[in-house]
């Protein structure tokens, strides 16, 4: 068998309104480490995705992200502090024990891209 090692994957997030998009996932904590007229790349530690000026309602109503973090608590008291909420017009749900095992909340974004933002539950809780 030859070394099949991957390096990463990355989603093309849709954005309806690129500028306004770009500045949103930086409000919501993540670093914009390049961006052409149609292209952003965004990160966080190891995690990233490119943001593309591209939209399609249907693609776009139906796209989910789901982005696993080590403290959740810490990444909805930022999402609090930042008044992403207002600022954006968007809708959250704080977070929630989920019956698969994870703690996560809902926010979707400006264009109506869906995020869970979770934590896995720890098996003594």
């Amino acid at each position: 068998m030859t070394n099949m090692t991957t390096v990463e994957i990355k989603a093309f997030v849709p954005a309806r309104d690129f500028d306004l998009s770009k500045r949103f996932y930086q409000d919501l904590g993540f670093d914009l480490a390049w961006s052409d007229d149609d292209l952003a790349y965004f990160r966080h530690g190891p995690s990233s995705f490119l943001l593309q000026n591209f939209y399609i309602k249907e693609h776009a109503s139906n796209f989910m992200m789901h982005l696993l973090v080590e403290d959740l608590d810490a990444w909805w008291r930022h999402v609090e502090a930042q008044n992403v909420v207002a600022t954006y017009g968007v809708m959250a749900q704080p977070p929630a024990d989920r019956p698969w095992g994870m703690c996560d909340f809902v926010i979707v974004d400006p264009t109506g891209v869906l995020w869970r933002i979770a934590e896995n539950i720890p098996k003594n809780r």
